[in-house]
């Protein structure tokens, strides 16, 4: 499996943890993952920036399965984790992964609002904007080394269940018609953990 995450430091920080700590859905299923680009500076993780390099990923990874004759359980995954944050093109983005049948774990505001379910419920507009979720983690969490764009596992670890069941909740108090890049508050990071990693809980 490849992912490219819009973050540099938060998402592939939770990525490894889940990875590496989580319970697998199949225990005969080894998953093995690897960050498209880890070493991207910011210009490269815009969402369409992410979203076209995947697409082009995925073509060369779907040949090379097919070529090999790999069973679909066996396929290469490609996924996109990215937020809205008030970037350009966030619509655009996600049409085109959607037309190309790319995965894509999308947060609004960003990925921090998942963290914040780990703890509690979140409700009532971001506008959009980071720090505002962002404010809503524990002040202790801002002064531990790297700041808060650091992840611990203590953060999230046993918490997983109920931060899924309060983003299933959440992002059902959005009518069908509204697009995803307009539901805010919302984020289905869970669909990544359990669909990708192919973790049950951690």
């Amino acid at each position: 499996m490849y992912v490219f995450t819009e973050g540099k430091v938060t998402e592939p920080e939770y990525i490894r943890f889940v990875w590496k700590r989580g319970v697998p859905k199949d225990p005969a299923l080894t998953v093995e993952v690897h960050l498209a680009n880890a070493k991207d500076g910011g210009s490269h993780r815009m969402p369409l920036d992410l979203v076209d390099r995947a697409i082009d990923l995925q073509r060369e990874k779907e040949r090379e399965d097919k070529k090999a004759k790999l069973p679909a359980r066996l396929r290469t995954q490609v996924w996109c984790l990215f937020d809205h944050d008030n970037h350009p093109g966030v619509d655009t983005a996600l049409a085109r992964a959607e037309s190309h049948n790319l995965s894509v774990a999308f947060s609004h505001p960003c990925f921090e609002l998942w963290r914040v379910l780990h703890l509690k419920e979140a409700s009532g507009s971001f506008g959009g904007v980071c720090g505002v979720a962002e404010q809503r983690l524990p002040a202790a969490w801002h002064k531990v080394p790297g700041g808060i764009k650091a992840l611990l596992p203590d953060q999230v670890k046993k918490r997983y269940e109920v931060a899924r069941g309060r983003a299933v909740k959440m992002n059902a108090e959005h009518p069908d018609h509204v697009p995803r890049h307009k539901r805010d508050p919302y984020t289905d990071v869970y669909k990544f953990v359990e669909e990708g990693l192919g973790i049950a809980s951690y």
